[in-house]
């Protein structure tokens, strides 16, 4: 297998979106259970699809375990576990909201500051994010 280029940022961010737009949508249609279904879809959306949550399918992206496997469920869950705390604290008026800004914040820092492109959710699963239309062999 040749070397998966790592996923740029801007594609990252651009995914991640995406897949927050439909977490979104989801609650504003069945407000209890599509926000329940959005915090399930947050935590195992990598896991699916080969490595691809919507939003990864979409701009070509792949979630990579250290084997170079695509993102198990289990995987998808430890690396997510950061941003769905979020999305459950952004429900608590102000304060909730200032930690789920703080903690995208902090997401993106360490992603920006990675010499390895990855934020501290990959680090924790051992994962990493790359170009998948480069790395086909591996879906």
């Amino acid at each position: 297998m040749e070397k998966a280029r790592r996923a740029g940022l801007l594609m990252r961010v651009i995914a991640k979106s995406v897949d927050l737009i439909l977490i979104i949508a989801a609650a504003e249609i069945l407000p209890k259970a599509g926000f329940l279904a959005g915090i399930g879809y947050i935590l195992i959306g990598d896991g699916l699809f080969g490595g691809r949550s919507i939003g990864k399918k979409l701009l070509g992206l792949q979630v990579l375990s250290g084997k170079g496997e695509p993102c198990t469920a289990k995987e998808s869950i430890i690396r997510n576990l950061i941003p769905a705390l979020g999305l459950v604290l952004w429900k608590v008026p102000f304060v909730g909201w200032i930690i789920t800004l703080g903690i995208f914040s902090f997401e993106f820092v360490v992603l920006v500051g990675s010499p390895e492109g990855k934020r501290a959710g990959d680090e924790m699963a051992g994962t990493w994010v790359v170009e998948a239309r480069l790395n086909e062999e591996a879906v």
